[in-house]
């Protein structure tokens, strides 16, 4: 089964979501996180940039005799809330076990080396399997269900993961928090964004239903979309 997948974002009134590109600039606050935790998920997901802001590490240590198999290895189970992230090629050396307390699931690629594998697992960092040499995201979400019992994911990545899933039809619902300032500018990242390969390729979207509209302090707006996939 799929959890229900909810994009949580922020961004400027033109749909930009680098901060300090923003004119005028603006004091967020505790806003976001106040809101993430208002969503109620079991946890969060991010692509690999927004990953690596997250690592202490730079590389793992070079590569041992040990074979892994290519299956679902759990350090922790049971937790509150999981931080998940996409890492096809396993490129992520981590030098720790959890974000905010939330303990580190990477999603993988069977192409990823043992050498890595070792590392994720001195860290404590969980790792899944979802495809051969790209991530299959239907199938990550639903081993996200089976392996940790997640039923309600937050979707937080850069606009590249996020239109991934977007084109994909796996969007359920999308939390935006809206600033009174603007980006102005080309090539900023957004919201939902693409690669080249996929800028043609558009969303399944058949609609979009407002769920609500709410004013927050310091002007920005709090909207809340169901969406309905073709």
């Amino acid at each position: 089964m799929k959890p229900y997948l909810i994009c949580h974002m922020v961004s400027s009134i033109d749909g930009r979501i680098l901060p300090s590109r923003w004119r005028p600039q603006v004091r967020e606050g505790d806003l976001y996180d106040r809101l993430h935790h208002e969503l109620g998920g079991q946890a969060w997901l991010v692509g690999r940039v927004t990953g690596q802001e997250f690592a202490k590490a730079e590389t793992y240590p070079a590569p041992s005799e040990a074979v892994f198999p290519r299956e679902p290895w759990i350090a922790q189970r049971g937790a509150s809330g999981y931080g998940v992230v996409l890492d096809a090629a396993g490129k992520i050396a981590w030098g720790r076990s959890d974000i905010g307390g939330d303990p580190i699931v990477v999603i993988l690629t069977e192409q990823v080396s043992d050498a890595h594998l070792a590392g994720l697992r001195s860290d404590g960092v969980s790792y899944l399997f979802a495809g051969e040499t790209s991530i299959d995201l239907p199938r990550a979400l639903e081993i996200l269900n089976r392996e940790l019992g997640v039923e309600r994911l937050i979707l937080e990545g850069g606009g590249i993961a996020n239109g991934a899933f977007l084109r994909e039809g796996l969007v359920d619902e999308i939390s935006l928090i809206v600033w009174p300032t603007v980006d102005g500018a080309a090539g900023a990242p957004s919201v939902f964004d693409s690669l080249a390969a996929d800028a043609d390729r558009l969303a399944p979207v058949r609609a979009m239903h407002l769920l609500s509209c709410e004013s927050m302090a310091d002007g920005a707006v709090w909207l809340r979309y169901r969406v309905e996939n073709g």
